[in-house]
């Protein structure tokens, strides 16, 4: 009976056996990561369209229920830069203006995400963690990144873009300068001041949270809201209550398919965090699992008026820099994100909103690696020209076709490499172990024998490539061939009639001209196969052999 409770919910295995050991470490984490969360959380808040107080819901719900569900001891799960941008985009246009209504859409884009990931789950997706490659990932988190930091200059400048995307909005840039509100721009300078005087003397301390603080300090003790420095505003605070939305029900078609996108990338980009530090740390995640967890932390986060939350890779690098061993880091950070949003909120609406927008500019600085993609161009062609083609579709027709275009992006990548995968001559070096023949000249070619390697499984789509492939390399070989064999191991996985009708187009190819084709490897499962095609096998077919050494031996015979 724990066993499967533990199954269910792995975090309660590590929470179980706790070891008093841990705690301090674990505590001394949580405060840290509760130092740096709070104000990201608001910020990000700001960035989604929404109250502050819901980015701090959006903190504490999910943090207890990934502590629970999660397969990861270091991640901290929370609001996110990629996964705000998203929301927004998609959002603000539906809600045309009407506050009630986007935060309501927001909540519901937030429960379509984690009902999506448990699908995704049920039906053990957790694969999807390498949809995305990591070029697409680079070049989607970097154009995100510029989206972000060019939509905060209108806080840091104190004036309102009225254009929706980035190129118009570049366009603008000299006559928006022109409005620009000096005291604003004096806090947003102060605030910079302050982050990296604590980043210099003080890089330990939380310097966001230290930067919002003296930001806000100045507000209230010098009513800079008389010299129109924009803040936050009232913070509603106390404890979540559910209001069921109230709108349309038709427009939930529109959040289908974005909800469906931010599922995919939120997990990916979650993923690539939480096998980094669990690798760090010397433990494996389970992908199926992980999906699982996200998809509940988002209905948690839902169900608790906030928004969709992912992996948040500066916090849980925190939590880990601080010796954080458990979850349980993430229940005492989410306990103490949990009694501010109930009880300490008044002190809030003091926050400039200027310094908000750069902390968002500096989290999304950090998010930003135009070098890694220019050096892509040196190691992976390939992958530089994905990178950047997802680079500038985010930048050029906005996030949410971005993602889009990156999800097919990852599509087209794995059906180019089935269908147009690598190949393979082998031969056999001097020891009789059967290599792949290339410029090194260890292996040799088998005297008559041309022995052939697909790698990627056959099916419909690329059966009429590998024929094509076959017969290309097999008009290359010099010298009589009196046998064809192929290795059946990577290429035939399953039962395809289409590739049963092209095995057997080959074989009467190969026939014609004296030469006898073999298939090496799974033979078991190739006889059960031609069975069920009605194809022959043995001296009326296709030979087929239990491996290439026993075609090789049956050759030499």
């Amino acid at each position: 009976m724990l066993a499967r409770l533990y199954n269910f919910m792995p975090g309660l295995s590590t929470l179980f056996n706790y070891q008093r050991s841990w705690f301090t470490d674990d505590l001394r984490a949580a405060l840290s990561v509760a130092a740096v969360a709070l104000p990201v959380a608001i910020a990000y808040a700001q960035l989604t369209g929404v109250n502050a107080a819901v980015g701090l819901y959006s903190c504490v719900l999910p943090m207890l229920v990934y502590a629970l569900f999660g397969t990861s001891k270091q991640l901290i799960v929370g609001p996110d830069a990629a996964t705000c941008a998203v929301i927004a985009a998609v959002v603000t246009p539906l809600a045309a203006g009407d506050s009630m209504k986007h935060w309501q859409l927001v909540i519901t884009m937030t429960a379509m995400t984690g009902f999506w990931c448990l699908i995704a789950s049920k039906f053990k997706l957790g694969v999807l963690a390498d949809f995305l490659s990591k070029p697409i990932l680079m070049g989607l988190l970097n154009g995100v990144a510029i989206t972000i930091i060019v939509g905060q200059f209108s806080k840091v400048f104190g004036f309102t873009f009225d254009e929706k995307y980035l190129l118009e909005r570049l366009g603008g840039v000299p006559i928006y300068l022109s409005q620009t509100h000096i005291p604003t721009l004096l806090m947003a300078l102060l605030t910079v001041v302050v982050y990296f005087a604590m980043k210099r003397f003080k890089p330990a301390w939380p310097a966001s949270m230290f930067a919002i603080t003296v930001g806000a300090i100045l507000v209230w003790t010098l009513d800079l809201q008389a010299f129109d420095v924009q803040t936050i505003g009232m913070v509603d605070g106390g404890l979540p209550l559910f209001k069921a939305p109230d709108f349309n029900v038709g427009i939930i078609r529109e959040l289908v398919v974005p909800a469906l996108n931010l599922a995919i990338v939120s997990f990916v980009s979650m993923m690539l965090t939480a096998r980094t530090f669990a690798a760090k740390n010397g433990y494996d995640i389970d992908a199926d699992r992980e999906f699982k967890a996200l998809g509940f932390a988002n209905i948690a986060s839902a169900l608790s008026q906030g928004f969709a939350v992912s992996g948040a890779d500066s916090r849980t690098a925190v939590n880990d820099a601080n010796g954080g061993k458990t979850q349980l880091v993430s229940i005492i950070a989410a306990l103490i994100i949990g009694l501010i949003a109930v009880f300490l909120t008044a002190p809030l609406e003091f926050i400039p909103s200027a310094a908000l927008g750069v902390v968002l500019i500096i989290a999304s600085i950090h998010l930003l690696d135009i070098r890694a993609v220019w050096e892509l161009r040196l190691k992976d062609r390939q992958a530089f020209y994905l990178a950047t083609i997802t680079l500038f579709a985010v930048l050029l027709i906005g996030v949410i076709p971005g993602i889009t275009l990156a999800v097919l992006l990852g599509l087209f990548q794995f059906i180019r490499a089935v269908m147009r995968p690598t190949d393979q001559i082998l031969g056999v070096d001097s020891k009789g172990v059967v290599r792949t023949l290339d410029a090194t000249e260890k292996a040799k070619a088998v005297e008559g024998v041309f022995i052939y390697r697909f790698n990627s499984p056959l099916t419909y789509f690329n059966a009429g490539y590998f024929k094509r492939r076959l017969l290309a390399q097999y008009a290359r070989q010099k010298g009589e061939i009196k046998c064809v064999i192929i290795d059946a191991v990577p290429c035939l996985t399953h039962l395809d009639l289409s590739v049963m009708a092209m095995l057997a187009d080959l074989e009467v190819i190969f026939r014609k001209r004296g030469i006898r084709l073999e298939l090496a490897g799974r033979k078991r499962q190739l006889l059960e196969w031609f069975e069920k095609a009605d194809m022959k096998s043995g001296t009326d077919g296709i030979y087929i052999r239990s491996d290439i050494y026993v075609a090789l031996k049956k050759n030499a015979d």
